[in-house]
């Protein structure tokens, strides 16, 4: 299989989960990441198509991620709600918005779009570059940085964080900001750069597999990416069996992405150790 086609496949899911990784590592788990890469998708389609810029579609993709994951943020962070809660408020929302816009512009079908093509060097277009270049970005980020430090102590211990004159919050804030770019910009080169066009709910789960690469690579930048580069493969297997005139049932393949990653979660996920707050929200001692 092409290098070029596989990196392609898996940058939604590998974009989704360094961002992801960020959030996890200050205490924040984001279970509406389905929803934002949705917006994403939607959104950057939309200011593609009316534009005809790619780049435009991308950036209102980062943009709106980032939004949505603040006012997520806004909810679990600030106010202390239940983060699978407000995450699965996220991706419902998410949903019934996006297929009502879609449904009232473009009618009950997306197949008709033709989307502008982001420019390729050597074969490879820029966001597979920088999804490359975030690899060791995200790592330096967080082991190498004042900032990590503090954001991976606020996911560890918040009131020592606290104690050492930081804003726990803040800092969590900060990491989901960051993490919802990334959303935004796995969502919109979905629709952009891999599909081409929309179709409702055309994230299809590849947001609740980014958590679950998270955790498959043991919270580490190299092998988050590696887990979802093997889910790429694994999705990008029907058009390449298709290609060769291999005749295997639909449903098998569109299934065969989420079976393997349900499979090497429960192999590999006893034993994991992720951040010693993850989930909890923090209050401030007076």
């Amino acid at each position: 299989m092409d290098l070029a086609v596989l990196l392609v496949y898996a940058a939604p899911i590998a974009l989704a989960a360094l961002g992801e990784l960020i959030s996890q590592k200050s205490g924040v788990i984001n279970i509406g990441l389905e929803g934002m890469m949705l917006l994403g998708a939607f959104f950057g389609m939309l200011a593609a198509y009316l534009t005809g810029s790619p780049w435009l579609g991308l950036g209102l993709g980062v943009s709106v991620g980032i939004a949505a994951s603040l006012a997520s943020g806004w909810f679990c962070i600030s106010l202390g709600a239940d983060q699978v809660v407000v995450g699965t408020a996220v991706n419902l929302f998410a949903l019934g918005l996006t297929g009502s816009l879609f449904r009232a512009r473009f009618g009950a079908s997306g197949q008709l779009l033709s989307l502008p093509k982001l420019p390729q060097f050597f074969g490879i277009d820029p966001v597979i570059l920088l999804m490359i270049a975030s690899i060791p970005a995200v790592w330096w980020l967080l082991a190498k940085t004042g900032w990590g430090l503090v954001v991976r102590s606020a996911g560890e211990y918040p009131k020592a964080t606290e104690a050492a004159g930081f804003s726990v919050n803040k800092f969590r804030f900060q990491a989901v900001a960051i993490g919802g770019a990334f959303a935004g910009l796995a969502g919109a080169y979905l629709s952009i750069g891999v599909a081409g066009s929309f179709a409702e709910n055309m994230t299809n789960g590849r947001g609740f597999i980014a958590i679950a690469m998270v955790t498959f690579g043991r919270w580490k930048p190299l092998f988050v990416f590696l887990a979802a580069v093997l889910i790429g493969f694994f999705d990008s297997l029907q058009y390449l069996l298709q290609a060769k005139g291999v005749q295997v049932p639909s449903q098998l393949m569109l299934a065969l992405p989420y079976v393997v990653a349900l499979l090497v979660l429960v192999i590999v996920g006893k034993g994991t150790s992720a951040p010693a707050s993850l989930g909890v929200a923090y209050r401030r001692e007076d």
